[in-house]
């Protein structure tokens, strides 16, 4: 099989919902990764390559939706009724909203280990801080 990945790509599993104008389907699932170019998440539905797709990234009250393309569809290979939808991005502007998402959720995941380990709550200004201080360059380096 061809490698077709033109990105480093990130595991990353956080909620998503998109819609599908065509038949107006709209799914709540996860995604499986992201990269620079695009993310890769489950469906229960099989969408066509090349329509537009809008993703809806739930991150605390809000809500950030961009615009991607549908890529490619493969079955999971673990629950034949699922496929893998891989997306690219629309616009620049749309991989960064995903990418400042991505870090809002790793940044809470640090938040938690470090209140696991410090044995007190921490708040997220304070991890953030930290998080940036510590993974801020190397996560940059990693994508852009």
């Amino acid at each position: 099989m061809r490698e077709r990945r033109r990105f480093i790509r990130h595991p990353i599993c956080y909620p998503l919902e998109y819609e599908y104008a065509p038949k107006k389907t709209a799914e709540r699932t996860k995604t499986i990764n992201v990269s620079k170019g695009g993310l890769l998440f489950l469906s229960k539905h099989r969408l066509q390559t090349g329509k537009i797709i809008i993703l809806k990234l739930p991150i605390r009250e809000n809500v950030v939706k961009v615009r991607a393309k549908v890529a490619h569809i493969e079955q999971d290979e673990e629950d034949s009724r699922l496929y893998n939808i891989g997306v690219s991005f629309y616009r620049y502007s749309d991989a960064f909203r995903v990418k400042l998402v991505e870090q809002i959720y790793l940044i809470d995941e640090y938040r938690l280990l470090r209140s696991v380990q410090l044995g007190h709550d921490v708040s997220f200004k304070q991890a953030s801080a930290e998080w940036i201080k510590r993974y801020a360059k190397r996560f940059a380096k990693l994508y852009w």
